[in-house]
């Protein structure tokens, strides 16, 4: 089978920086820095994806343009004969599918809220009304599955035109109109009246606040937000380094990345913490902050309507790169499994995804009582947890492992592929912090996370 592969540089630092930025930069990252100290927690963020997130990405770009594979068949194409790393390429497979059964979900929320606010649905609703309008939507199963059908449909509609003609294309389109979005947001943000107080607790770090939650929980926050926000550890970022020439050094092309996914996350701060302290709303108020206070904010500025319609887009946008970038993963792994057509892969996988998200969809309703991890959890966090605390950072500890050890591919055939082309290039000298202090890190995400 033909290897497909990208028609341009542009088109592989956008799809990968399509499939890092999601709704852990727009939504997550804003509410983990308000609960952690604003500015403070921003400064570790930014420290701990240059020392550990950009490494790893550099690693699973570098085994997916070796081996020119998917995560399902890339280990067989590195590994010395009689090893069993491959068995990861399963896991990460598997790891692929449980993170879309409630991803998909979660970006239909973003098109629901869309259309709701273009229509003026939250126009003159007070703050309980746009609290419980959440709820209600969360309580309507059929909304809840038509709208997740709407993102899994669309998203293999995408990936069966082609890998250029569709997805790169797509991807590229819709990740110039998102920044184009941020930027118009952040800085209508930034103007409002009493906008300066948010700016300052966003952009100056204050140590202070830091001593008074906790250094160590704001450290390990941080750790977490910067690895997850990179979707390391389930081949992810493999797939786009198995669909790229040699022309560029792989540590580079990671910091591309990284600085247009950390963009990304800044700027979201920047729309959503002036609007908070402009209109006296609590910057810490945690996972509610995107779909309850916001709508609030937008009611009282002028043309609410029109900038909560380009807010939900930006939104939509943002969680459907994601989308579209692992549900090319998945497709890719059919391909290399079964040998089948892009077409008919995109056709098995989009009626599997489906129903494999459904209990996702109809887990705050039809599933209310079905909760896996105690009273008030539902499904939705138990296929995170899944996903989030167990299968990246493992996923992440192992590709590390393989690129280090002798007993996997090993140092030098690591840094011989990411070293190929122009640009930042691994060093010799980052071998034993790569080797010991990483996989060190890693444990210590994985342990809090069980914790």
């Amino acid at each position: 089978m033909q290897r497909e592969r990208l028609g341009s540089r542009l088109g592989f630092i956008l799809l990968s920086a399509g499939c890092a930025i999601g709704i852990g930069n727009v939504w997550k990252f804003p509410y983990m820095a308000g609960q952690n100290g604003g500015g403070a927690f921003v400064l570790i963020y930014l420290f701990f994806l240059i020392v550990m997130g950009v490494p790893v990405m550099t690693m699973e770009f570098a085994m997916g343009r070796a081996s020119r594979r998917s995560p399902v068949r890339l280990y067989q194409q590195l590994e010395k004969p009689g090893s069993k790393w491959h068995i990861h390429g399963y896991i990460a497979m598997i790891g692929n599918y449980v993170l879309m059964m409630f991803y998909t979900t979660v970006a239909g929320w973003m098109i629901r809220y869309f259309v709701d606010t273009a229509r003026g649905e939250f126009e003159g609703a007070g703050a309980k009304e746009v609290a419980a309008r959440f709820g209600e939507m969360l309580s309507q199963p059929v909304p809840m599955v038509i709208y997740m059908g709407i993102v899994v449909c669309g998203g293999f509609a995408i990936c069966s035109i082609g890998l250029q003609k569709g997805l790169e294309r797509i991807t590229k389109y819709m990740m110039v109109a998102l920044i184009l979005l941020i930027i118009v947001l952040a800085v209508n943000s930034i103007l409002l009246k009493g906008g300066a107080e948010g700016l300052k607790f966003y952009l100056l770090p204050d140590f202070g606040k830091v001593a008074e939650i906790g250094v160590g929980k704001v450290i390990v926050a941080a750790m977490n937000q910067s690895f997850f926000t990179l979707s390391l550890g389930i081949g992810a970022m493999a797939i786009f380094g198995s669909y790229i020439n040699n022309k560029k050094a792989l540590m580079g092309e990671s910091i591309n990345v990284a600085v247009l996914d950390t963009f990304v996350a800044l700027m979201s701060g920047l729309i959503i913490f002036p609007a908070c302290y402009a209109y006296g709303v609590e910057a810490t108020s945690g996972p509610s902050l995107i779909f309850i206070t916001l709508p609030n904010i937008f009611n009282h500025l002028s043309y609410g309507r029109f900038w909560g319609s380009l807010f939900f887009i930006f939104l939509t946008f943002a969680a459907f790169s994601t989308v579209l970038a692992v549900f090319e993963n998945i497709i890719a792994c059919t391909r290399d499994l079964f040998s089948w057509s892009r077409q008919k892969a995109s056709i098995v996988n989009c009626i599997l995804i489906f129903v494999l998200s459904l209990p996702c969809a109809l887990g705050f309703n039809v599933l209310s009582r079905v909760q896996p991890m105690g009273k008030g959890t539902g499904i939705l966090d138990l296929e995170d947890f899944i996903v989030s605390n167990l299968l990246l950072p493992l996923g992440s500890l192992i590709f590390v492992l393989f690129c280090v050890s002798r007993y996997g591919w090993g140092w030098d055939k690591f840094m011989e592929e990411a070293n190929k082309g122009e640009g930042a290039k691994v060093k010799s000298w980052m071998r034993g912090y790569v080797t010991f202090v990483i996989p060190v890190m890693i444990l210590v995400i994985f342990v809090l996370g069980l914790i």
